[in-house]
């Protein structure tokens, strides 16, 4: 019987789900009054060794170790306390919610790493290892289970499970060893001894994962936590290690630090992070690797693409007088015409249907267009609230009319200089004509041509009018333009009316049948029991986006990595309960007012609706 119960309060945090639990310890999902998720592990002082508690202090030493953690890089320890249960007396602490991907589950997923993804990640480990290393604390348990790449930083590399922290040991291990995975060990940690230099291997080994997409010393096992199994595990690791650097196909200073930082000897492997992060030197190998990326390929001499940039679905997409000094440059990449088009959007079958009969239709027969004098639209406009897949739709509906494709945001067109976003939109509509036929789509269409009526705009007009210059009858010039805004009523009325942007689409929340399909989609190729009904699973999702159901799979799919179980109908359904659709009932009675208005009442009354209602 669980310590916690869901909706108990414990010090200010509410219980929302119990997550793992082993002889003395459960770790549960909480949250604080203002829904903010963190992870409470809790101690039950009876049940836990005396080895693992601090007889000064009385404290639980790994919570007092986390306690003097500070680093990006390491789980962020929150708080800490006392509690009473029927069973015992506990302690407990609470860290971040740890949000993203597991490296385990990104090279179950990519196999293996570029070179400098690779080094960023690993020196992002080796920051964190230095902290705790500058506080006397080791990990002890580096593996690629262990590492989060965080989803609210950016992939920031995190340390997480902190339960083999110790200081530093020479043969009395004050924690249990039975679970710790040997692969990933040095030779002298199965004697025990954990210090700097085993950290340092066992980070190493990881980093030779994401080179090579193998474990290394080629040596494989079932889990198990028996003495004799991990005897014969450790003797087998011994065995293999001998690997031939020279035969990585790698940089040669990533071989330098692997074969010191793998050596089996003390005297010849790193002793300090601080050794290793100068033979590693980050920011010059990832610059040096940057540079070398952007290096401008030599074409073949008749000026026809190579065989390599034909196979290659994104290239390049300069202006004519491209000077990297220019500040008011364009380079965009352009997504060449091809993919599986709507076939990959989830559901909104009407939407698809629509934007076949009403706008694909015309812009892939334009013969029969000619014959019935219909007009070719110039572009269309994709609004509705945020999250609902309106730039997806937008990137398939150009692989669907087999159009190239270029994404545009805001920021893209921006410049310091007068005039200077006036420059970049012209030189956009010329880059896009040698490409066509071609789609444009601009992201937050609302901020590159806002109301010029309103105060707030009264220094971008110069670039509205530059936008309604190039929008029309840009359809003749092969160039069909998509806007994507969750506030159309902020645009200016001259770019939407007819002869512009000719459509104006709704794109609402994902139906019952789209949230199926993204259950579906996401929940491919990932450990999953037999009994997952997406279905069920798209019933209670009713108000989700794609976003959160996106949330929804990974977020399960952490707490099974993490207990090391098969993702399960009960743990979707237990962390669907746990999340808060992000638009509320009020905001999206907004979006309607503005469908509303945008539509008009007759409109309404006459033409069939788009989409779902919501």
């Amino acid at each position: 019987m669980a310590v916690l119960e869901s909706g108990q309060r414990v010090d200010g945090y509410l219980v929302q789900s119990l997550i793992k639990a082993n002889v003395y310890t459960e770790t549960y999902r909480v949250e604080d009054e203002s829904h903010q998720p963190f992870f409470m592990k809790v101690y039950i002082m009876k049940l836990v060794p005396s080895k693992l508690i601090n007889p000064q202090t009385g404290v639980i030493l790994e919570i007092e170790y986390c306690q003097k953690i500070q680093s990006r890089n390491v789980v962020s320890f929150i708080s800490s306390g006392r509690l009473s249960a029927a069973q015992s007396d506990c302690q407990y602490y609470t860290t971040n919610y740890f949000s993203g991907e597991l490296l385990a589950e990104k090279l179950y997923r990519e196999h293996k790493l570029s070179e400098q993804e690779a080094v960023r990640i690993f020196a992002g480990m080796l920051e964190g290892l230095k902290h705790m290393h500058s506080q006397g604390i080791y990990h002890n348990d580096i593996t690629p289970r262990n590492v989060m790449l965080s989803a609210t930083t950016a992939g920031t590399p995190e340390i997480i499970d902190l339960g083999h922290t110790s200081q530093r040991c020479s043969g009395d291990v004050p924690f249990d060893t039975s679970d710790i995975e040997v692969i990933y060990s040095a030779n002298e940690t199965f004697a025990g001894i954990y210090d700097e230099r085993s950290d340092i291997f066992a980070a190493t080994a990881v980093f030779y994962t994401m080179l090579t997409g193998r474990v290394p010393w080629g040596v494989d096992f079932e889990k198990d936590a028996s003495y004799f199994r991990r005897a014969m595990l450790v003797k087998a690791v011994r065995k293999e290690r001998k690997l031939d650097y020279s035969a990585l196909n790698i940089d040669d200073r990533l071989k330098v630090v692997l074969s010191k930082g793998l050596a089996l000897s003390f005297t010849e492997r790193y002793h300090s992070v601080d050794q290793l992060l100068a033979d590693l030197d980050a920011q010059s190998f990832m610059a040096a690797q940057s540079t070398e990326e952007q290096k401008p390929k030599s074409e073949p001499k008749d000026n026809k693409p190579s065989k390599h940039e034909d196979s290659d679905s994104r290239r390049p997409c300069k202006d004519d007088d491209y000077n990297p000094q220019d500040p008011n440059r364009v380079n965009f990449d352009i997504k060449s015409g091809g993919g599986n088009g709507f076939a990959d959007i989830a559901g909104m079958a009407e939407l698809k249907s629509y934007l076949e009969q009403r706008v694909l239709f015309v812009l892939r027969n334009k013969e029969k267009a000619a014959q019935y004098r219909v007009t070719i639209p110039n572009g269309m406009l994709l609004y509705g609230p945020p999250g609902c897949g309106k730039t997806f739709i937008s990137e398939k509906f150009a692989e669907e009319s087999k159009f190239n494709f270029v994404l545009v945001k805001s920021s893209d067109l921006a410049s310091s200089f007068v005039h200077g976003g006036q420059e970049k939109i012209g030189k956009l509509f010329k880059m896009a004509e040698r490409h066509a036929p071609i789609v444009i789509c601009f992201d937050e269409f609302d901020a590159l041509v806002p109301d010029r009526s309103s105060r707030a705009a009264e220094y971008s007009s110069g670039e509205v009018n530059e936008f309604l210059t190039q929008l029309n009858n840009c359809s003749k010039r092969g160039i069909f333009v998509i806007g994507t805004t969750n506030r159309p009523d902020k645009i200016d009325p001259a770019v939407l009316r007819t002869g512009r942007m000719d459509k104006q689409v709704y794109v609402p929340l994902p139906d019952s049948e789209a949230r199926r399909e993204m259950f579906a989609i996401h929940l491919k190729d990932r450990p999953c029991a037999e009994d997952i009904d997406t279905q069920r699973l798209a019933e209670l999702t009713e108000g989700f986006i794609a976003s959160d159901i996106a949330y929804v799979v990974n977020d399960a799919a952490m707490i099974s990595a993490y207990t090391d179980t098969l993702i399960s109908q009960q743990i979707l359904e237990t962390t669907v309960g746990n999340t808060h659709p992000s638009l509320r009932p009020d905001t999206l009675k907004v979006f309607e007012e503005i469908r509303r208005k945008m539509e008009g009442i007759e409109r309404e009354n006459i033409v069939r609706k788009i989409g779902y209602n919501v």
